[in-house]
């Protein structure tokens, strides 16, 4: 079974850090895109951060220079370090991966979500 397992998320004071984990399982030949997204109650889920196989990087705005990606290929695995963490990150967090290559097919996955609070 090909599957998504997140981990990481949990309750953080602002300007505090996480880290996020991410691990890709099961017969898998290729990935070519990992990332993260967020929903906040009543929001849309949104694009976080992500990146391909060959270490291009993409982020939303309003992480940029707090948020960083990275990915350890071999692993099949993504990371999303969060510094000064501020209150309007709060959401669940959900991990990507997108063209996963299998032996029969291409499929695009989803993780069953972290819940990450940041609150004094």
């Amino acid at each position: 079974q090909v599957q998504l397992v997140e981990s990481g998320g949990g309750l953080v004071q602002p300007g505090g850090s996480l880290r996020l984990s991410c691990v890709a399982s099961g017969s898998i030949f290729s990935i070519y895109a990992m990332g993260w997204y967020r929903q906040a109650p009543g929001n849309q889920r949104e694009l976080v951060a992500a990146i391909t196989t060959g270490g291009s990087t993409n982020y939303t705005d309003s992480v940029k220079g707090r948020f960083t990606i990275s990915r350890d290929n071999a692993k099949n695995t993504v990371y999303l370090q969060m510094n000064s963490l501020k209150p309007e990150d709060t959401a669940v967090y959900y991990c990507n991966a997108d063209r996963v290559r299998l032996l029969l097919r291409v499929v695009n996955l989803w993780g069953q979500g972290t819940q990450v609070t940041v609150s004094s």
